[in-house]
């Protein structure tokens, strides 16, 4: 059997190879991006494409440089409206038209908030919005009391996220506008009632009024609503959209009270919001608080586990250090007396501290500064915390590969038209072959060209709960980057416990490989958040890039990245 899977798979990398070479051999005119008749807000864009290498290829009858193997990247500036790219390669012609769009200006009088409904406690602060001339007079009505709208006073548009991979992560300054932001703030008594704000705009001699698309309730704190957790994850975020980042996940069966609600967000007692569709609401109004008196712990031969005895299933927070890890428990008060804690192979101490009337601390002090992942359930009240431990040894190593994209999922494209999702499985399969000879026990996500979706990745990982996860990938940028300029291998991680392993990786192979460097990333992506193990993304080149192109595509480059990737996994290890 296992001599049947080594042939098939050799058979396949060997079919792989082939068609990396076919694909990095293109003769006739390729241009795989952009797509016909795109459509962008950048001041540039780049044109991947390839050609053979008998004659120069003009771009609207410009000659332009190339790689070796004939790929180009080049960066054509833009201009408002309609781009037409002429891209010629001896008697080959491609035809591309890019319409660079503004981005959209306000030209109306329009209430943006509240823009659905929302629910707030009595007393707390609602901030009214509304876009309108700089020089208008705007307020709200609600039942004949009137709250001033007043220009915005933010001093610069943030860049996007996405602004970072491209070197423009700085802010730009507001200039003066027709149209601006106006706000205003009230705050409300009345409690169990319901009030339907009215936009009113004064400009010269025009009146103009809207109604509100959401409506402003006042809660009774004496009812407000207990939800559970129903999902096995609940996603908790810092605000009311996924535009917010991320908090601590709440484990199914999490009880909370809802203190405030925007459209289909509910604001829980704790301070975090989730949404309304991964809770259900339970028949009571009670607040779902808890005392803590001691708390116990059991070892197994990989694992520790840490049982927190708790009368209601509180929200949770935790926060990771070096060689610390900080549990907090929400809407808890202690009456702790005793802790046993017998000396641990993993933890040094633990200690605790009731940091506010209704919050609890619990301080794990490792003897360690590497952590192996961790997993939190309630299991009836009971909160168990798992610590796992560290391998044996090589031979003990479990590692999990993650081949990313897969199927009609093709993920970023090289000048030929290569996708990433081969080379990804490619070097995965190599890689996998490099660990399993050092003695490591290696599993993949996908094995061939198959879709498998982010769910399922994370789903893998927790489930198997590897020693190390590594999703392999190849870069792009957006619109606006310079594909030319820009190369190099990075590294991104979430959790604490997959910083040490990402810069000690990310260190090794532009140093062993003599690659360039494009950083190392704290990055909230679905294959670094999982932390049942150190989970890292590698960004292993740009396929992009002309120059670099070349490299990822050749075959002998790709045993010696999968071997430096290995020698430098089991080097960590070692150490």
């Amino acid at each position: 059997m296992i001599q049947s899977q080594q042939f098939w798979q050799g058979l396949f990398l060997t079919a792989s190879f082939s068609l990396v070479m076919d694909y990095a051999s293109a003769q006739s005119l390729t241009v795989v991006y952009p797509p016909a008749n795109h459509e962008t807000t950048a001041n540039s864009i780049f044109i991947i494409g390839s050609a053979g290498t008998n004659n120069p290829v003009y771009i609207n009858d410009k000659p332009i440089d190339r790689s070796s193997q004939g790929h180009f990247a080049p960066s054509i500036p833009l201009q408002t409206g309609e781009n037409k790219l002429i891209i010629r390669y001896g008697n080959e012609e491609i035809k591309r038209i890019v319409t660079k769009k503004e981005p959209p200006q306000p030209s109306k009088f329009t209430p943006i908030f509240p823009s659905q409904n929302i629910s707030k406690l009595p007393d707390e602060l609602v901030c009214f919005q509304s876009i309108a001339p700089s020089e208008s007079q705007v307020y709200v009505d609600i039942n004949g009391e009137k709250i001033n709208l007043t220009p915005d006073l933010t001093m610069a548009n943030l860049p996007p996220n996405s602004a970072i991979l491209t070197g423009n992560n700085e802010g730009e300054k507001i200039t003066p506008q027709l149209w601006v932001n106006k706000k205003g703030c009230a705050s409300f008594t009345n409690i169990n009632t319901t009030v339907t704000p009215t936009f009113i705009m004064n400009y010269g001699d025009t009146t103009i009024k809207e109604i509100s698309q959401g409506n402003v309730t006042i809660l009774n704190p004496q009812e407000l609503t207990v939800i559970e957790i129903i999902s096995e994850q609940g996603v908790a975020r810092s605000g009311s959209s996924t535009n917010h980042s991320r908090l601590t996940p709440l484990p199914r069966g999490t009880r909370a009270l809802v203190t405030g609600r925007d459209g289909d967000w509910l604001r829980l007692d704790y301070g975090g919001w989730i949404k309304a569709e991964e809770t259900k609401v339970l028949p009571t109004n009670a607040p779902p608080t808890s005392i803590i008196r001691s708390v116990s712990s059991r070892r197994f031969d990989n694992r520790t586990e840490v049982i927190f005895p708790l009368q209601n299933p509180v929200p949770i927070s935790i926060r990771q250090g070096d060689d610390t890890f900080t549990l907090t428990l929400h809407n808890t008060t202690a009456q702790t007396d005793t802790i046993r804690f017998d000396d641990d192979s993993l933890i040094k101490r633990l200690d605790w501290y009731q940091t506010s009337p209704s919050q609890v601390d619990y301080i794990f002090n490792f003897k360690s500064s590497r952590q192996w992942g961790y997993d939190v359930r309630y299991e009836g009240s009971n909160l168990v915390l798992t610590f796992n431990h560290a391998p044996a040894n090589i031979q003990g190593t479990t590692i999990l590969l993650d081949p990313g994209h897969g199927g009609d999922e093709k993920g970023a494209l090289g000048g030929t038209g290569y996708p990433e999702k081969d080379v990804n499985l490619v070097v995965s399969l190599l890689l996998a072959e490099e660990l399993r000879s050092r003695g490591a026990t290696v599993y993949l996500t996908r094995e061939t060209d198959t879709f498998v979706s982010l769910v399922d990745r994370q789903r893998m990982i927790n489930q198997l709960k590897p020693h190390l996860a590594f999703s392999i990938h190849y870069n792009a940028l957006p619109d606006g980057g310079n594909a030319e300029k820009t190369q190099g291998i990075s590294t991104f991680w979430y959790h604490p416990q997959a910083h040490d392993i990402s810069v000690f990786l990310h260190n090794y192979l532009t140093e062993k490989l003599d690659r360039p460097s494009y950083g190392v990333y704290w990055n909230n992506l679905a294959l670094t958040r999982p932390h049942t193990a150190p989970s890292v993304l590698l960004e292993l080149g740009f396929m992009i890039n002309p120059e670099e192109f070349e490299w990822i595509t050749n075959p002998q480059a790709q045993q010696q990245l999968a071997r430096s990737i290995a020698d430098g996994i089991i080097e960590w290890l070692s150490e």
